[in-house]
C-alpha cells in the first residue's frame, strides 16, 4: 500500500495503534499533529498528556513509528515529543483561564514564571562545549573524548568533563586510573593526552552502581564545574549524558555554553532523538556548532561500504536545522579498540586519527578564542 501525500501514512498508523491513557486509538486521542515532509523525513509533533509515563511515550512512539513503516513508509520517521498540560477541574488551568480539554495552553507572558538569570561564566575558561546526543550508544563519549584530544593536539588548552554521571566512560577511554587530589581552590584534574581530566568514575569504584535522584545528581555537576580547579582553559568539553534532563538543563542554567556539538547514527530510530536533541539546545538559546554521524558505514574486505544503519541520515538532519556536518565516522574494530584501550583515535597520526582532528579543527574554527 502505498500513499501519495505523506501525511496519509501517520494518520493510518495513528489509527491503529493504541493510546494506553485513554484506550482509543492515537488519532481518536488526537495525538499527532503538523506532519511535515523535510529532506525525506516525515516530522511531525506527538503530543502526549502528563498522564503517560516515560514507559508509555516511548512505546506509543516505537508502535508509531513501526506502523508508519508497515505501510510501506521508507524513510526518516521523526516524531517530536510535546505534553498536554492537564486542565484542573471546572476547566480551569494555570493563571484562571478556561481551556477546553485537550488543549495545549501556554500561559500569557504577564503570567509566565520570571526568567532564569544568565549563567555566570566561570573563570579561566574562554568557550564551554557540550557534547550531546537524543540516545544512548551512538559514540557520543567517543566523540567527546576525540574532540578534546584533537583541540589538544591543535595547540590548544583543553578540559574535558565527563557529565554523564550513571555512566561515566571516561576513565577507561582516557586511559586514567589515579583519583584526582585537591587543593585550596578545589578538585584538581588529572591529565591524560594533554587534556585536564574529571570524571564521577575517576572517585567511585569502576564495579559500584551510581543510583542517586536527580538532584543530587545536578549537585555534583554544579560542584564539578565551580569546584574544580580548571586553571586557565581555551576549551572545555562536557560528555553530557544521553536525552534532554535534568543533567542538560542544569547545565544550560549552570554555564554558560559555547555551543553544543549533536552526535547521531543515520539510523531513523537515532534520528529522531537528535531532532530532540536539537530541539532543546535551541529552546535555550544554545547555539548547534553542528552534527556529527557516527557509525555511518561498516567497510568490507574488498574496500566497498556496507551502510548498515542507512545512509545520508545526518546530513539530512544537518541541512534541515542549517548547521554543518562536522564529520562521519565508519563502524570500525580500531575506534573500538581505542576507547577500550584508553588512547583515542585523535592522538594517531594516521588517516583515522585526522579525520577526528579535522572535526576537532572544525569545532575550533566555529569558536575562534
Amino acid at each position: 500500500m502505498s500513499y501519495e501525500d505523506p501525511a496519509d501514512y501517520l494518520y493510518k498508523a495513528a489509527s491503529e495503534v493504541a493510546d494506553p491513557v485513554s484506550g482509543k486509538s492515537v488519532a481518536e486521542a488526537d495525538m499527532v499533529h503538523n506532519p511535515k515532509f523535510l529532506k525525506g523525513d516525515l516530522i511531525f509533533d506527538l503530543v502526549f498528556t502528563e498522564s503517560h509515563t516515560k514507559d508509555m511515550r516511548e512505546l506509543v512512539d516505537h508502535h508509531l513509528v513501526d506502523a508508519i513503516r508497515a505501510l510501506g513508509w521508507e524513510e526518516g520517521v521523526v516524531p517530536m515529543w510535546h505534553v498536554r498540560e492537564a486542565p484542573r477541574k471546572g476547566g480551569q488551568t494555570v493563571a484562571g483561564h478556561a481551556v477546553a480539554p485537550g488543549v495545549i495552553h501556554n500561559p500569557p507572558a504577564s503570567q509566565t514564571a520570571p526568567e532564569i538569570p544568565p549563567p555566570t561564566p566561570i573563570t579561566g575558561i574562554k568557550h564551554i562545549i557540550a557534547v550531546a546526543s537524543g540516545k544512548g550508544g551512538v559514540g557520543k563519549s567517543t566523540i567527546a573524548t576525540n574532540l578534546a584530544v584533537g583541540l589538544a593536539k591543535a595547540g590548544y588548552k583543553v578540559g574535558l568533563l565527563d557529565a554523564d554521571v550513571y555512566g561515566p566512560s571516561l576513565p577507561r577511554m582516557m586511559g586514567v586510573t589515579e583519583q584526582p587530589v585537591a587543593n585550596e581552590r578545589g578538585i584538581v584534574p588529572v591529565v591524560a593526552h594533554g587534556v585536564a581530566c574529571v570524571s564521577l568514575g575517576l572517585l567511585v569504584p569502576e564495579d559500584q552502581a551510581i543510583i542517586w535522584r536527580g538532584p543530587i545528581v545536578t549537585g555534583l555537576i554544579k560542584q564539578f564545574l565551580e569546584q574544580v580547579d580548571w586553571g586557565t582553559l581555551d576549551y572545555l568539553v562536557l560528555d553530557l549524558p544521553p536525552g534532554t534532563g535534568d543533567v542538560q538543563l542544569t547545565l544550560v542554567q549552570t554555564a554558560p555554553l559555547a555551543g553544543a556539538v549533536i552526535v547521531t547514527t543515520p539510523q531513523p530510530v537515532a534520528l529522531g532523538d537528535a531532532v530532540r536533541g536539537l530541539a532543546m539546545f535551541q529552546k535555550v538559546d544554545v547555539p548547534i556548532l553542528g552534527l556529527v554521524e557516527t557509525m555511518s558505514w561498516y567497510e568490507l574486505p574488498d574496500g566497498t561500504r556496507d551502510y548498515v544503519f542507512g545512509e545520508g541520515g545526518g546530513q539530512r538532519i544537518a541541512d534541515g536545522a542549517g548547521v554543518p556536518l562536522l564529520g562521519q565516522f565508519p563502524l570500525l574494530t580500531a575506534v573500538r579498540r581505542a576507547g577500550d584501550e584508553g588512547v583515542p583515535m585523535a592522538t594517531r597520526e594516521d588517516g583515522l586519527g585526522q579525520n577526528y582532528r579535522a572535526m576537532a579543527k572544525a569545532v575550533a574554527a566555529l569558536l575562534p578564542l
